[in-house]
């Protein structure tokens, strides 16, 4: 293989179509025994499923990773904000599970029901106990389910089909969202507690929910009520959950997850509570998919393509990213000239979209934006990733605004803030091939190109100036490509913008300089 191919590490078994995929594209290597500490660090890339866990100390040692692509829905066992500091995406596979999941949820909520497990063990040593686990029915019965995202809403459906009533918590699921599906929306986990004959946990593991599911949250609950977690073994206090089913409050637990995994602990003793190892996603079709898709994501990630399940990159739609990805260079040429314009110093940056461009999720660019303004100017790496972060840590305060009236369709305007004073920057596109145009800057109307060379002069208006400038950079040997000039009332302040051909050399710079212009920049913005 060529040497220059990038390094991927599969360090748990995912789909051989997954690793097929990679194997087209990049050197790779399937390796679960090896110590990670001491091979992290030669890899681009790396797959993992649950059980890798990749720590701030790992990721330090990860010095030429670029993403990390985790093979099922969470990214618990990776330190996210160790991996967006160092510029890593991360990446996985939300989709792939959620059917095989949440079956497994319904599974489990009927086996607690009807004790499906402890009767087969019964019989299976040769006990026939038809009296001792006679079980209830869910018809009829209210189901509180805490987490309603895709796999919370899969289960609620198919409870709604076993004839069950449904209520559910999720703050951030829009309220039509419940109405659709027929369920009825509660405003916090308290009111959803004392509802549910049955309880299914589906939230995420956020220091809010770890071991929300407690002594106190118990007491609240129905008597007698029965409670199923795939989600989060963490969501659950395991001590309280055993004292609660011991003293009757809980009638039983249906777990598929730990606090610790793999589990051998006092939860296995507890005739109430059924367990099963960690299955939810453990379906042939889910693991297919899983591997699948989070192999497209690396490649996504080192080909420089659109990570579309990315945690610590904005995901934009389909629709939206189709009209903004030729504004993507724009604003991080505009990040680029507004902090060069400053001088390289910001102590805040603002981004305006205007027009068209209001009506869309623009996260994207302001990431694009302060990667521009920041790359080269910190004393480390700067992406998309990581440059809100970067942004924030250096104190410099990251602003958006939204607005109809622009010049132009769609327009897009940076200002950079630094020491009271600002300094503002838009743009748009032109032509069929979208070529960033410069709509705007330091208060002065401009139409011209941006390019990877350019000048700017400020001046008080007068006859000769554009002919002198002219005159002097072909004494120089520099070719002027394009010229804007604007001002602001005749006689009044001007500004003329100059894309340029070659590098200036240093006595026409010191020329300008002693020429009495109010202000004189040359700006690469590669």
């Amino acid at each position: 293989m060529a040497a220059d191919k990038p390094r991927v590490l599969v360090r748990e078994k995912i789909a051989e179509s997954g690793i097929d995929f990679l194997r087209e594209r990049f050197d790779v290597d399937v390796d679960t025994t090896s110590p990670i500490e001491e091979i992290i660090g030669r890899y681009d890339g790396i797959v993992i499923r649950s059980a890798t866990k990749l720590t701030a100390e790992l990721i330090e040692q990860a010095t030429s990773l670029k993403v990390i692509g985790r093979a099922g829905v969470g990214v618990d066992n990776v330190d996210v904000p160790a991996a967006t500091r160092h510029g890593i995406v991360v990446a996985n596979a939300p989709e792939s599970t959620v059917v095989s999941a949440a079956e497994h949820a319904v599974a489990l909520l009927l086996a607690l029901a009807r004790n499906v497990p402890q009767a087969h063990a019964a019989l299976k040593e040769g006990r026939w106990e038809r009296s001792k686990w006679g079980g209830v029915e869910v018809a009829d019965k209210t189901l509180a389910v805490l987490g309603f995202g895709r796999i919370g809403q899969y289960v609620a459906r198919a409870a709604l089909g076993l004839g069950m009533k449904v209520v559910a918590y999720d703050p951030f699921v829009g309220k039509e969202r419940f109405k659709e599906l027929g369920v009825e929306r509660v405003e916090t986990i308290d009111e959803a507690l004392p509802l549910g004959d049955f309880i299914s946990l589906h939230m995420p593991l956020i220091p809010d929910t770890r071991r929300s599911i407690n002594a106190e949250a118990f007491a609240k609950m129905k008597d007698g009520v029965r409670i199923v977690n795939a989600a989060r073994g963490e969501l659950i206090d395991e001590d309280a959950l055993i004292a609660a089913v011991e003293s009757g409050k809980v009638a039983g637990a249906a777990l598929d997850v730990f606090s610790k995994e793999p589990y051998d602990g006092p939860l296995l003793q507890v005739a109430n509570i059924i367990v099963t190892p960690h299955l939810a996603a453990s379906t042939d079709e889910a693991q297919d998919r899983a591997g699948e898709i989070i192999a497209q994501q690396v490649a996504a990630a080192l080909e420089g393509g659109v990570v579309s399940n990315a945690v610590n990159i904005p995901v934009v739609g389909a629709d939206d990213l189709r009209l903004l990805a030729p504004y993507v260079p724009l604003a991080q040429q505009l990040g680029r000239l507004a902090i060069e314009l400053a001088g390289g110093r910001a102590d805040a940056i603002a981004l305006s979209y205007l027009g068209e461009l209001a009506e869309h999720d623009t996260r994207l660019l302001t990431l694009a934006a302060l990667n521009g303004a920041l790359h080269g100017r910190v004393d480390q790496p700067v992406n998309f990733v990581n440059a809100q972060l970067v942004a924030r840590e250096r104190g410099i305060a990251v602003s958006e605004e939204k607005g109809s009236r622009a010049r132009f369709q769609r327009e897009l305007r940076v200002t950079v803030t630094a020491d009271g004073k600002e300094y503002a920057v838009a743009g748009t596109t032109v032509g069929a091939d979208d070529r960033p145009w410069l709509s705007g800057a330091l208060g002065f109307n401009l139409e011209i190109e941006l390019e990877q060379r350019m000048a700017f002069f400020q001046y008080a208006d007068r006859p000769g100036i554009i002919g002198f400038v002219g005159t002097l950079f072909g004494e120089a040997g520099v070719n002027i490509g394009q010229m804007g000039v604007s001002r602001n009332e005749q006689g009044g302040r001007a500004l003329m913008a100059l894309t340029i051909d070659g590098a200036v050399p240093d006595a026409l710079v010191e020329r300008f300089h002693a020429e009495g212009f109010e202000d004189v920049r040359f700006i690469e913005l590669a």
